[in-house]
């Protein structure tokens, strides 16, 4: 399969770096020539420096951008390749955005979090695809099933609550892994001795329902470390992580107390 790839940001990058052994990628554009040609020299490809110089013979052009360029994006595309298939890879944006403006238009979406530095495990990665032609669609499925052993067809509101709860599930998390982290490097505490127990409640989140494995001093209504806590962050003049941990604990006992 020939394709061409709009964006040289993270998902363009792992993008290209798997599909590059099994189809032929031609050309790359993104706004920074300078990345587009980083890019194009990894990977065989060709970077241009207008959408005017895209190859229209191609099989497939991936829109891999940011959500809100996807719009502008699409607009400009379709002047110039009007006949060809175009994706993009977000989770969160409809497919009429594309829909409304090119008729051969699809949704490639991988539900993954992507870093330059950290290899992807494609096989284990659901990817989620949508067209809005069935042919279209069976030839995102078949390219989809080269890459990956979970692929889903999915409607744009099913991808959505993907989104959003990946943003719980990995952002939110994330960032409490990063608020645990200035708390102990406050107390010039090793991060790492916090491992074992990140990972235990990863397993747990898959293995279990969630909410049956959630512990901690809120849901057992311990007011005396509640408060200790909190006093702790006080004396560290840290209110933006004692409003976090305040709204956390309110959730968690409101959560609890439906059961």
């Amino acid at each position: 399969m020939r394709i061409s790839i709009i964006g040289a940001g993270r998902v363009a990058y792992h993008l290209a770096k798997v599909l590059h052994a099994e189809h032929q990628l031609t050309q790359v554009y993104s706004r920074s020539f300078e990345r587009a040609q980083r890019l194009a020299d990894q990977f065989n490809m060709q970077a241009i420096h207008s959408y005017a110089e895209l190859n229209p013979s191609v099989d497939l052009i991936i829109i891999a951008v940011s959500d809100q360029s996807i719009p502008q994006v699409i607009q400009e595309l379709h002047h110039y390749v009007p006949n060809v298939l175009i994706v993009h890879t977000s989770g969160s944006t409809h497919l009429d955005v594309l829909k409304q403006v090119h008729t051969r238009s699809g949704v490639f979406y991988p539900l993954q979090t992507f870093s330059v530095e950290r290899e992807i495990d494609w096989c284990s990665t659901p990817l989620f695809i949508e067209a809005n032609d069935l042919i279209d669609q069976q030839y995102l499925l078949k390219l989809a099933s080269s890459l990956s052993e979970k692929v889903y067809a999915y409607s744009s509101a099913q991808r959505l609550s993907l989104h959003l709860a990946a943003v719980f599930a990995c952002n939110f998390s994330n960032y409490c892994y990063d608020m645990a982290k200035q708390v102990v490097d406050a107390q010039s505490v090793d991060f790492s001795l916090l491992y074992p127990l990140i990972l235990e409640t990863a397993q747990k989140a898959v293995q279990q329902d969630p909410r049956a494995m959630q512990t901690g001093p809120a849901i057992r209504g311990d007011q005396n470390i509640l408060a200790m806590h909190q006093n702790m962050l006080n004396v560290m003049n840290r209110s933006d992580l004692s409003q976090v941990y305040t709204l956390l604990s309110q959730q968690l006992v409101e959560r609890h107390q439906s059961k």
